[in-house]
């Protein structure tokens, strides 16, 4: 059976899936402004607050007249089977303590790892692969957490928009063969790959992105000991959670599920990258070049800025076999700016770890020092995407790519 019957073939059976029980959306609210930390960085949690705009629902019609000007071209918006809320998001997560469920995945099965203002959460891949969203508030901040099976890309977003709070559900369409979300205080639809209202009365908002990277539960309860992890037993809904639905995608020679539009031929489509957008500019660098042996430590420059990417082994991908833990060995990633206090660092990965050769201080995958004069230091963590090269080059364009 070929791939992309395969995957069709998991989405049928997504849409039957969605069937199961659930939870009631929740209503819209406001908030009060805050200052927060995620992955090193000071962000402000709360945008002025206002009121969104009124208007027709861009589930119901992506070519209304009322709309602005769509940031996308409606006619490549996609029916990716479901309806919305067919994969259904998951509104009212509850979690589990780490340092009392050590052994409750696999060691190298994939989670999505989030820490604001203290608060670290795991996400499984086995559980986002089934839901794509979970709408969460950490460290005080109401988020979504979003991850897109079809182009292995996992992102978090604060999920209010001028200061209103909603939450956001699959709308069960596909651009570019990534995952199209909605809000449902007024129903606009953005992609989850850039957090960019597209089509709808919202059409050029942006919500704030949070570091989210894809981590191996071993390194995750290695880094996180005091953290929370998503009890995907308590989700509401009956799934075959550990098994992937899209058996045989993570394939080089792979074709991305209804996708449309021209290929970027500068590398193969289903090429993994690291993707990073930062100071105006983005770029790709294939997963070969920052990735070898244990671990490695690969210093890059995008838009101007010198950053360091940590790669370490360990982690399976979760769309190569029928079961999550069974895929191919394809390492977790963190980027960072290597600077502390102005001290620009070089960061070597020896003997199984990420140590700097100015001060010998020991780093974690979460860019934090724990050995060495700079313990307790932390560096500023950069929000990427560990994705397909179809994806990232169809989003931005104008990215550059470091090829092995």
């Amino acid at each position: 059976m070929s791939t992309p019957l395969k995957v069709m073939l998991a989405a049928g059976a997504l849409v039957l899936a969605a069937c199961g029980g659930g939870t009631t959306p929740g209503e819209p609210t406001t908030s009060e402004q805050h200052t927060t930390t995620s992955g090193g960085n000071e962000v402000s949690d709360q945008p002025a607050v206002g009121e969104l705009p009124e208007g027709p629902s861009a589930l119901d019609s992506m070519f209304a007249e009322e709309f602005p000007e769509p940031l996308i071209d409606p006619g490549q918006v996609l029916s990716g089977g479901p309806p919305p809320d067919g994969i259904p998001s998951i509104d009212d997560p509850a979690f589990l303590d780490v340092s009392d469920n050590l052994e409750l995945l696999p060691g190298n099965e994939p989670v999505v790892a989030l820490e604001i203002n203290g608060d670290a959460r795991a996400y499984p891949i086995r559980a986002m692969v089934w839901h794509e969203i979970v709408n969460d508030t950490v460290g005080g901040v109401p988020v979504s957490v979003t991850y897109c099976p079809l182009c292995n890309s996992a992102a978090t977003y604060d999920r209010r928009v001028n200061g209103v709070e909603t939450t956001f559900g699959t709308s069960g369409r596909l651009f570019g063969s990534a995952l199209v979300m909605y809000d449902r205080a007024t129903e606009t639809l953005w992609t989850h790959y850039n957090g960019q209202a597209v089509i709808g009365v919202l059409t050029g908002a942006e919500l704030e992105e949070f570091p989210s990277p894809l981590m191996a539960w071993d390194q995750f309860r290695a880094t996180y000991p005091t953290g929370k992890v998503l009890d995907w037993t308590q989700t509401g809904f009956i799934r075959d959670y550990g098994r992937n639905p899209y058996t045989g995608y993570d394939d080089p020679d792979n074709t991305p599920f209804l996708f449309r539009g021209a290929l970027d031929d500068r590398a193969s489509a289903m090429q993994r990258i690291v993707g990073i957008e930062h100071e105006g500019s983005a770029a790709a660098i294939a997963l070969e070049v920052v990735s070898g042996g244990s671990g490695q430590a690969t210093a890059v420059t995008v838009g101007g800025a010198n950053l360091v990417i940590f790669w370490v082994s360990g982690q399976s991908s979760a769309l190569d076999t029928g079961e999550i833990a069974g895929g191919k060995d394809v390492g977790s990633v963190a980027v960072f700016v290597p600077t502390i206090a102005g001290r620009d660092l070089t960061i070597i990965h020896e003997d199984g770890r990420f140590v700097d050769v100015e001060t010998g201080s020991v780093w974690l995958l979460n860019g934090e020092a724990v050995e060495g004069a700079l313990a307790g230091e932390r560096l500023t963590q950069i929000a990427h995407l560990d994705t397909f090269w179809f994806a990232w080059s169809t989003y931005q364009p104008d990215t550059s790519l470091q090829s092995g």
